[in-house]
Parts: C-alpha cells; structure tokens; sequence
C-alpha cells in the first residue's frame, strides 16, 4: 500500500515587503539580499494573522466535503506556538468546522517538525487506510528590526492531506533521520524573537544534508542519478544552493546540470514569500512542481532540516496525476500588497506577542477569511468570516 501526500495548498498573508526597498531603508547593497541571500520578497504579517488563521486559510483550500468526512487528524507542525498548552490544531479544526471526534495536536522541533508530521501521519493511515491526515506546517519568521536575521524573515502556512493511495507523492521507505544537541538557533520562552548563530547555523545544515543523504543512498543503494530533483528546506534560497553545491563540486554532467535546474525552480515561490520554518521544504517542494522538470513516476529526495537540530532525507515517488492535487500557489501572491518600510516596521510591532492585556484590533485592513480579532480575558478570538 502507497501512502504519502494528496493534496497540497499554500496561504500567506496579504502584504509584503520589497527587500529592495528594505535594503535601502538598511543601507545596503540589494543585491546582499537579492543574490547573497536569494530572496526577493518577504510576507509582513499584520496583527490581525497568526499561525491559527495562516493554517486555517491554507487547509480551506484543501479540503472538500469527501475529505472533511475522512479526517481522523489534524497535526499543526509550528515553532510559532500561541499557548504552552493547547495545541493550535483545536483552534484550526474549530475554524474549519471539522467533526468533534478528530484528534487535534501540535508537533515542534524547529523547522524540522512539518516532516515529522507527515511521517507520523504515515503511521495513522497504515493503521487504517479508510483515515485521512492534515497536517499543516505554519509558521511567522522573527528576528527582529535591524537585526542581521530581518531580511530572513517570513510567514504562511502549508497544508497537506496524507492518505492511502495519494495522487501527488508516494512516499518511500527508508528514510535517514539525525539529531543532535546544536545551538545553531533557539527561541527562549520569554522571547518573541528567535537568537541565532546564521554562519555556524548553515555549516550545521550543509553537515546534516550530506550524512543524512550519504547515509540514505548507502542503505537504499542508491545514487544521485536516481533522482529527478532534490528539494531541500529554503529558509532563504541561498541555503539550498550551498548545500546541493557541496554534495555536487565541480561535476556538470547531466544529472548534475538537471538537478541544479530544479533547485531554481523549487526556489521560485520562496523567493517572493519568504521564511516559512516548518513550510518552507513544501513550499518549495510546491515551486518545484510547479515550475520544475519532472515527470510522473521520478523520484524526488527531500531534505528537512531543525535547527537544535535534526535533519532528514527521504523520498517520494510522483503520481501520474500529481498536478490534480496541487493548489495553485499563486492563488496567496496574486492580491498581496506591498507596504513601506515604515508600514512593515509599524506591523511588527503591532503583533499581539507575549501581552497579557485585552486588545481589539481593526479588521478593515485585512481581507483575509480568518482573522485574529483580538483578546479577551488571556484567549486569541477568531473569526471565520463567511
């Protein structure tokens, strides 16, 4: 029996920076952040989004009346956590409207966590196959005003349905999973914004990529010929560059110049959103087959990597009609707007945050379907508008 993922859809919110225009506001060199670091765009998160609304617009794009009717699970994959205690999943099912009898919890380690859904949720469907899984990896990306991590920044969320019998990717067994006690990044839990150590945090991943992939291809017998396109975690696309250079070297052979294509490809969409932590593998895994060369049939690698940290490389299979489960990513850039650096600044720091007091916010600014209305007596309020 084949098991992996059915469906996907991406959201985001609805404004986003130019880090062009961050650049100059930064008095640096654009093509720093444009060529150095690979991105063009990043999502500005109004106080109005969170992980909740985020997760819930990406599944409503997702699912339809057959799918909420096999729903067993929804696994909210999330380092952007708003309780200690009750997972964000509850409030997602809520929104949704999904069946009470529905297992609803929350997974984190870092980035990595969005694959360790997709792997338990594996498990489930082999239990029963009738049962259908969402996960949803959403996340916002901070690092703070003027910080050297800003213009890695980013939000949005990445909804998935694990199934038997998926029409987009078949996943394999076998994967190579590797943890380790590492400070290359962390976020205390007083802290809004995550502490980072950016130039040994890309070392640690390079590292974890090659012995989790050398270890897969040593098990599995396998080599990078056998793959069409290898999709690595793109917390800004500069980061998969490095890695799949240092596997690859000086060769340029055709599975070499193939490969290299992809990775282009699977950076398009990342590019223009920014920073996703748990989303950031499948979205570009999203870009990828949108917009790269692969057929039904191949054979993806995927590399997810936590910082903390914990990385693992696994593969999958694409189906003949993987296409009919692919919701347009374009469907959350086509109506964003672009604000000024002086608008992003002032939207940071409207978040609600660690606060304790009661808040409204003002919801005329924000079309979104799910929205953050504010807080009542310590509890997020939601709205799902019609």
């Amino acid at each position: 029996m084949q098991i992996g993922i059915d469906k996907m859809a991406f959201a985001t919110t609805p404004y986003y920076l130019d880090l062009v225009d961050l650049a100059q506001a930064r008095g640096e060199d654009p093509n720093k952040y444009l060529i150095g670091i690979g991105q063009n765009k990043q999502a500005v998160v109004p106080p109005t989004q969170d992980i909740v609304t985020l997760a819930a617009e990406a599944a409503s794009r997702l699912l339809d009346d057959h799918d909420r009717e096999d729903i067993s699970t929804v696994i909210v994959a999330t380092e952007s956590g708003i309780d200690n205690s009750k997972a964000a999943a509850i409030y997602v099912k809520q929104l949704l409207d999904l069946d009470d009898f529905v297992r609803t919890i929350e997974v984190k380690e870092a980035c990595y966590s969005g694959t360790a859904a997709i792997q338990f949720a594996r498990g489930l469907v082999a239990l029963d196959p009738q049962q259908k899984v969402l996960v949803i990896a959403a996340d916002i990306a901070r690092y703070g005003l003027h910080t050297g991590g800003e213009v890695t920044q980013g939000a949005g969320a990445v909804a998935m349905l694990i199934s038997a019998n998926p029409q987009m990717l078949a996943i394999e067994s076998g994967s190579v999973a590797l943890s380790q006690d590492v400070m290359d990044f962390w976020r205390p839990i007083y802290a809004t914004e995550a502490m980072v150590d950016g130039k040994y945090s890309t070392n640690v991943y390079i590292d974890f990529f090659q012995r989790t992939f050398d270890r897969y291809c040593q098990r599995q017998n396998r080599q990078l010929s056998d793959f069409a396109a290898l999709a690595f975690h793109l917390p800004f696309t500069k980061m998969g560059k490095k890695a799949l250079e240092a596997e690859l070297g000086d060769q340029q052979d055709a599975t070499s110049q193939r490969l290299r294509a992809n990775l282009v490809a699977e950076q398009a969409i990342p590019r223009e959103v920014g920073n996703l932590y748990t989303g950031s593998l499948y979205l570009g895994l999203m870009s990828l087959l949108v917009n790269g060369d692969v057929q039904p049939g191949e054979r993806i690698g995927l590399f997810s990597y936590g910082s903390g940290a914990e990385g693992e490389f696994y593969s999958g299979i694409l189906q003949p009609n993987y296409q009919d489960g692919l919701r347009a990513a374009s469907l959350a850039l086509d109506h964003r707007q672009r604000v000024t650096v002086s608008e992003y600044e002032a939207l940071f720091n409207q978040q609600l945050g660690m606060k304790a007091e009661d808040v409204d916010f003002d919801l005329s600014q924000d079309p979104s379907r799910f929205v953050l209305t504010g807080q009542r007596d310590h509890q997020r309020q939601y709205l799902a508008r019609s």
